[in-house]
């Protein structure tokens, strides 16, 4: 009796897994399947007819009442992470360099390259189609991490 009860919590395990945690996945399915049958099997040949119809009975109204559960949103909110990340992984050259600052190129900029602007070197980028190292360079923008610079 133990055994025919423990597979089939099992499998309503495996289905709750397959359904919140792994959907799409099969594995979930598969096992909870496996379990089951393996819960009806015992129950028929353990028990006879009425213990296997019973366990069949307890199968398919666990399962019910498992999928249920596990769709019902407020079920599983409690586990939802509620933190918002509003990090970054690093600060915006825009927080440290104005548009219209003048700056210095350190390399080559074709169109990609590092500048010197206030003390701090950025990756940049240029509008114009080059601009040679030590050239005077302004900040006409950004574009996410980059500064956007053209030639004096």
């Amino acid at each position: 009796m133990g055994l025919v009860i423990f597979l089939v919590l099992l499998g309503a395990f495996f289905l709750v897994a397959e359904l919140v945690f792994l959907p799409g996945a099969i594995l979930g399915s598969l096992l909870a399947l496996s379990s089951y049958g393996a819960a009806a099997f015992f129950g028929f040949s353990r028990f006879g007819l009425t213990g296997g119809v019973v366990t069949i009975v307890a199968i398919l109204l666990l399962s019910l009442v498992v999928t249920v559960l596990s769709m019902r949103a407020k079920t599983w909110q409690r586990l939802a992470l509620k933190d918002k990340v509003t990090g970054a992984s690093m600060e915006s050259p825009s927080q440290k360099v104005a548009i219209g600052d003048k700056g210095v190129a350190v390399s080559r900029l074709s169109p990609m390259g590092k500048v010197e602007v206030g003390g701090k070197i950025f990756e940049a980028k240029s509008l114009d189609v080059y601009i040679d190292q030590r050239s005077e360079v302004e900040v006409i923008g950004f574009e996410n991490f980059t500064i956007l610079v053209k030639k004096l």
